[in-house]
Order: C-alpha cells, then sequence, then structure tokens
C-alpha cells in the first residue's frame, strides 16, 4: 500500500527579522526529521502590519531593546553568527522581488538564494535595500546578476510580491517567521520546538 503524502511546512518570514534568520537555519532540518518538504514564502510584514496595527520590534520601545539583546543571545547560544545591521529594520523588497523571480525559473535556487541573503544582511550587513547588491548576491550561485535585476523590475513580479503577502495575511499571517503545518499556525522562532512536537505526535 502506497504511503500517503504530507502536505508540505509553509514558512513565511521577512527578510528584516532577525528571528525569521534564525529559523531559516533550522526549518529544514525540522521538516526533513518528519519526511516533510519546505515551501519558503517571503512576504512584506508591512503588509500584516497595516492589518493588525502592530509595530516592529525594532520600533517598539522596551521591546525593541529586549529583542535586540535576544537576537546576541540565541547567537550565543546556537552559534549561528549574527551581528545586527545599521540602520535595522529595513524594507526588504528587493530580496522578496528577487525570491520569487528565481523560484519562477528554479526552486531549489531560490532557496538558496534566501538563505544567502539572510547571510549578507545578518553577518556581512549588506545594504539589503539596493537592488543591485541583492542580485550580486543573487549571482553568487551562478544567476545573471543583470537578468536578476530585470526581473526584480518586472511589474507581474512587483504584483506577485504583493498577492503573496496580502495572501498570507489572509490566511492568518502576522508575524515574521510564521509557519504553517497543515493549517496549524506557530508564530514565532521560539515555536519550532513545538512545530517538531507537533509533527511526532501528529498534533493535539
Amino acid at each position: 500500500m502506497e504511503k500517503p503524502m504530507t502536505a508540505p511546512i509553509e514558512f513565511w518570514f521577512d527578510f528584516s527579522s532577525a528571528y525569521a534568520y534564525f529559523a531559516s537555519h533550522e526549518i529544514e532540518a525540522l521538516a526533513a526529521r518528519h519526511g516533510r518538504q519546505v515551501i519558503w514564502r517571503p512576504y512584506m510584514l508591512g503588509v500584516a502590519f497595516k492589518a493588525t496595527g502592530m509595530r516592529g520590534l525594532s520600533g517598539t520601545p522596551l521591546k525593541g531593546d529586549y529583542a535586540r539583546n535576544d537576537w546576541r543571545r540565541i547567537s550565543r547560544e546556537t552559534g549561528i553568527p549574527f551581528t545586527l545591521p545599521p540602520g535595522h529594520p529595513i524594507v526588504a523588497l528587493p530580496a522578496s522581488r528577487a525570491f520569487y523571480w528565481i523560484e519562477a525559473r528554479d526552486p531549489a535556487a531560490a532557496v538558496a538564494f534566501a538563505r544567502d541573503a539572510f547571510h549578507a544582511y545578518y553577518v556581512e550587513q549588506a545594504d539589503m535595500t539596493d537592488p543591485a547588491v541583492v542580485a550580486g548576491v543573487a549571482a553568487r550561485r551562478g544567476l545573471d546578476a543583470e537578468e536578476v535585476l530585470a526581473g526584480m523590475a518586472d511589474p507581474a513580479i512587483k504584483e506577485k510580491v504583493k498577492a503573496i503577502s496580502e495572501e498570507g495575511v489572509a490566511r492568518g499571517v502576522f508575524g515574521s517567521p510564521f509557519v504553517l503545518v497543515d493549517g496549524e499556525p506557530f508564530w514565532g522562532w521560539d515555536r519550532l520546538a513545538m512545530v517538531d512536537r507537533w509533527l511526532a505526535r501528529g498534533g493535539w
């Protein structure tokens, strides 16, 4: 008898989310432990903020100071390199547009780009608001920077990022990282351990 198919885990995130950066180091291994694949879904967190009235952590009194300390603490605990870029947070629209242009051609390359984009921002402190810099990050995996740059400017790609962001919010996505497992929502890097248990036990 054929083994039933299991739905992929949806990994929603904004490239300017530090917690999503840490989650990006764990999500694939977590999914693999349970025979799942991951759909990476960058979206614009600002769309969620408009819907909820929330503010970003970095710009919220007290919470911002806590988060900056927490990110450094997570880095020390996990060994994942992390340096908060000057001017954080940014509007990471160029990276999201590049991701979806690449994904339309090679989904695996898009995931590799996402990892590289996170690394460029949180380790190298690259200016990921600059489309040329983002295209240069994509070129690290053999992609043509000029083609990526042109793709990011394609009106269809711009509309796709907007539509996916709105779709995410319509489905209840409001933070970063945000994980959907068989329709069950989990918000935050600190919920990955619960996601692991949920998959192991089949929910509760």
